[in-house]
């Protein structure tokens, strides 16, 4: 008989090699398939299985306990939406002048990762039950944020850009419709046993849905690479930059908060982790995004999985506890 949680456990340990599964697939497909520009209908779709897998697993009755921890949640906000904002600001000027390219950068580093991290995070001897409960308020004020920071950086640009029909489109349908599904579902779960198999069962999604979009947005975005490369190719020191000096402030931060080690190599994998799937379609809401801004955004996703694998090696040594100290 299959043992849903060991299933579980293990798709999220070995995350990182599926991952890179999923995009060398990608690239295979975009290399075979005489006709992968196709993929690009597929994308949505895909997504949005993702995204409910994703909000499925969101703790939202365990906000509470994050809320009880305030100075974790103070040094989580401090670190995600002030500290990481000013790192950007910092970097935008290096970027190129194509407002696309600029806009794709902002939508991925300026949202703080809610899915995969508190897997991360916990492989790196993090406290990931804090991040865990956190979640749904990393989420929700991301998504309230984004906008003014976008216009804080690109002004007039961006409302140009970021067209209010396209966007509240894609956010019905991408974020509040599996969203809503979720909520529906991990409600009935308490009530009916079916729902609550269900509820079990659909634990095991998030990994593959995850690699599922990773597939689909490289063997839909690599035939038109010859247009994208230069803007991928353009914003990988930033990415790499980002990845190295992120976790760092967020350590900086949580130290001045006073929090213990586990929780402070929480806020290092959170200040490091960006939500890059989670915001790709409202990404592709905007006009023209095929294919520079999903390249810019998976660009990110594939320098992030590397740094991951150096994140839960290196942190818990920068952020030893007590007793290792």
């Amino acid at each position: 008989m299959i043992s849903v949680p060991r299933v579980r456990d293990t798709l999220e340990t070995h995350q990182i090699p599926v991952y890179l599964l999923a995009v060398a697939a990608g690239f295979a497909i975009a290399f075979t398939v005489p006709d992968a520009t196709g993929f690009e209908d597929a994308i949505n779709p895909a997504l949005a299985l993702m995204l409910f897998a994703t909000f499925l697993q969101l703790p939202v009755a365990s906000m509470r306990r994050a809320i009880g921890h305030g100075r974790f949640i103070a040094a989580l906000l401090v670190a995600n939406f002030i500290a990481v904002p000013l790192l950007v600001a910092l970097a935008f000027p290096l970027l190129p002048g194509d407002p696309l390219i600029r806009i794709g950068v902002l939508f991925v580093l300026l949202c703080p990762c809610i899915d995969y991290v508190v897997t991360f995070s916990q492989l790196g001897k993090a406290d990931a039950s804090l991040l865990l409960a956190a979640t749904p308020i990393l989420l929700g004020l991301q998504l309230l944020l984004l906008p003014l920071y976008l216009a804080l950086f690109m002004g007039a640009e961006a409302t140009g850009l970021v067209e209010p029909g396209p966007f509240l489109h894609a956010f019905a349908w991408l974020i509040v419709v599996p969203f809503a599904l979720a909520a529906t579902l991990q409600a009935a779960a308490k009530r009916s046993p079916i729902a609550a198999r269900a509820t079990t069962w659909a634990g095991l999604l998030p990994v593959p849905a995850t690699a599922l979009v990773l597939t689909v947005v490289i063997a839909a975005v690599v035939p038109q690479l010859g247009l994208a490369l230069p803007a991928a190719s353009s914003v990988l020191p930033v990415y790499v930059a980002f990845a190295l000096v992120a976790p760092l402030a967020g350590i900086a931060i949580a130290r001045g908060f006073g929090l213990v080690a586990p929780a402070t190599r929480a806020i290092a994998f959170s200040t490091g982790t960006r939500n890059s799937l989670v915001v790709l379609p409202l990404a592709l809401a905007i006009p023209g995004a095929l294919p520079v801004v999903p390249a810019v955004v998976v660009t990110q996703t594939l320098v992030e999985l590397l740094a991951m694998l150096a994140y839960i090696k290196l942190i818990p040594r920068i952020v030893p506890s007590r007793r290792q100290a």
